[in-house]
């Protein structure tokens, strides 16, 4: 069996979203592992800043805009890897989410992916190899109050990457998406900050806890390996067990959760 460094020596990858959080502990495991690196972020997120300290190359980048993505991929060079992981996301009652909020995250977290993965494709496909990960979500599959237009981003990029993971096989190019669930970031750090919410929240995950980066980097990592060279168009859930318990199993008793 391959180990989870196969294949992944020298080669080169582009992690959009990849100055903070998950898009950044990808990055760093990426890197860790012999890949050459690029980062694509907005300028304000400063990848170059990210980029330095893990050893890495960076393209200012704004993934709504193809002309902006086309830029970096001419500077970055053809990716073996794309790990398309730039997303946003804002809360509001489904009644009051307004017209211009559903638009700016739809830009970002669905229309952003597909540009991002088709321009990589389009030049992977010549070389006849490539792997492709894209940052779902837990949120793909359910419908978790106050996030309507994160939601449908979400579940949106399932059928992006069954889509694609159709139509690029033929070419060697793999297509698949790690579905988080609730990761200790800078955009959940409310949550994380909040222990009422905490509490709510972990009595749903089996494990009892929230997830790092690190953990759903690594799932990134074993996806755009050799050791998953026959995965493709498949899910991988980084949840702690959340979607597989209706219920939950943990309480939260004597000062740390325990089960029921």
């Amino acid at each position: 069996m391959p180990d989870l460094d196969s294949g992944l020596t020298g080669k080169r990858a582009v992690v959009t979203g990849g100055a903070n959080g998950i898009g950044f502990a990808a990055a760093k495991v990426l890197a860790d592992r012999g890949v050459s690196v690029c980062i694509f972020d907005l300028e304000r997120e400063k990848p170059w800043e990210a980029a330095q300290r893990i050893g890495a190359r960076a393209c200012a980048a704004d993934v709504t805009s193809r002309e902006s993505l086309d830029a970096a991929f001419a500077e970055a060079g053809t990716p073996d890897i794309l790990v398309a992981n730039a997303g946003i996301a804002s809360e509001a009652d489904f009644c009051e989410h307004t017209s211009e909020e559903w638009d700016r995250i739809l830009a970002v977290n669905l229309s952003g992916a597909f540009h991002a993965i088709q321009a990589a494709a389009r030049l992977m496909k010549p070389r006849r190899r490539g792997a492709i990960v894209v940052t779902a979500s837990t949120n793909s599959y359910d419908g978790e109050a106050r996030l309507a237009a994160y939601n449908a981003s979400k579940a949106g990029l399932l059928g992006l990457v069954h889509t694609a993971a159709n139509e690029l096989g033929p070419f060697q190019i793999r297509v698949n998406a790690v579905c988080p669930g609730l990761i200790q970031t800078r955009l959940t750090q409310a949550h994380f900050s909040n222990p009422e919410i905490l509490r709510n929240y972990f009595r749903h995950i089996p494990l009892g806890r929230g997830g790092q980066p690190d953990e759903v980097a690594q799932a990134i990592v074993f996806l755009a390996s050799d050791a998953a060279s026959y995965v493709t168009g498949a899910t991988l859930f980084v949840d702690g067990g959340q979607m597989a318990s209706k219920f939950g199993t943990a309480e939260f008793r004597d000062g740390c959760w325990r089960l029921r």
